[in-house]
């Protein structure tokens, strides 16, 4: 018996009406070689800083295996890269498995293509990686070989019931870096949180850093490197897919808006299902990605589709992130919003 969602499952599915215009908008390595190759001469643009040298790829979704496209890929492209690969762990991602291994080979799979995603970077871009307290230590080696480590990001993914026998898993990691510590951008203002003031305290009366609101005391704080305000998607929020390790909007948006301005090119080499690209669209940048698995790709394309009328993200709203669990704020802040746009 197919199985049937319950009414409050707003979990991405694809209907059999929507595949073939979805797949129209994939391009592939035939597609690849198409545009930036010439007698096997891999053609560079004149100048990283002109968009139009790109057009061909911009605002894409590439289904193809990482390792065939790379080299298809111009250098110097992306203003900033997210990168979320699978991490040391045996996963199966939809019939392609991915098997754990040990922590030496494991660094000689980083080396297969971290160094040629270095590449695409501008040389003033900044690059993000995921993962997990198991490869964490990777990462590091394969990015320091790279790039400038700036900051471990490290965010509570509090998700699963956990395991007898151990601490329960509820933290990862993202490695901030760039390729010119002295020149690559980051805009603070653009994410600051906004967190509820539980002792408020005045100084001659008046709220001493904080603001006194409708929906109650609330203070704008400037971001830690240590995230608990990220929830993971579930069956009830409309940007979950069946992908086994998707990562959520709020968390990608922190990134795109803190590196990256409007306009900038934001490339993704693991795409899964979409998220690093629909953050990147509905923030108002390109972005560009890779996926080898067609169904991830479609799932990606519908949630792209469906950010040409919804621009929101959960958790970020009138310019700031809000503290998890903090919606009916959030709500009445955009509501207000709303009213000032339309008298």
């Amino acid at each position: 018996m197919p199985k049937t969602k319950a009414p409050r499952n707003r979990t991405l599915t694809l209907e059999e009406n929507e595949i073939p215009e979805l797949k129209k908008r994939l391009l592939n390595i035939e597609d690849l070689s198409g545009y930036f190759h010439s007698d096997t001469e891999l053609l560079q643009p004149a100048t990283s800083d002109d968009k139009n040298a790109f057009s061909p790829i911009l605002d894409k979704t590439i289904n193809a295996d990482l390792l065939e496209a790379l080299p298809l890929l111009p250098d110097g492209f992306a203003d900033l890269i997210i990168i979320d690969p699978p991490y040391n762990l045996t996963k199966d991602f939809h019939g392609n498995k991915f098997n754990a291994r040990t922590e030496s080979r494991y660094d000689d799979y980083l080396a297969t293509w971290f160094p040629l995603v270095c590449k695409k970077l501008k040389p003033t871009g900044s690059l993000y990686i995921c993962g997990d307290w198991k490869c964490t230590s990777s990462l590091q080696r394969a990015v320091e070989k790279e790039l400038t480590i700036l900051n471990r990001i490290t965010w509570q993914r509090e998700k699963g019931r956990g395991a007898a026998s151990n601490w329960k898993n509820s933290m990862e990691d993202i490695w901030f870096a760039v390729k010119n510590p002295n020149d690559y951008y980051f805009d603070v203002e653009a994410v600051k949180m906004k967190r509820k003031v539980i002792a408020p305290y005045k100084e001659n009366g008046k709220p001493k850093d904080w603001d006194e609101s409708e929906e109650g005391n609330f203070r704008l704080t400037y971001p830690g490197n240590f995230w608990d305000d990220i929830s993971i998607p579930f069956w009830s929020m409309p940007e979950n897919t069946d992908h086994p390790t998707q990562k959520p909007e709020k968390l990608y948006a922190k990134l795109v808006l803190a590196s990256s301005r409007p306009g900038d090119i934001v490339f993704d080499p693991f795409l899964g299902s979409g998220t690093a690209s629909v953050v990147a669209k509905k923030l108002g940048r390109h972005y560009v990605g890779v996926e080898q698995n067609e169904e991830y790709c479609l799932w990606a394309e519908k949630r792209l589709s469906r950010a040409e009328n919804d621009k929101s993200i959960q958790g970020y709203s009138d310019g700031v992130f809000w503290e998890r669990n903090s919606l009916s704020n959030q709500k009445k802040s955009n509501h207000r919003l709303t009213q000032m746009y339309t008298d």
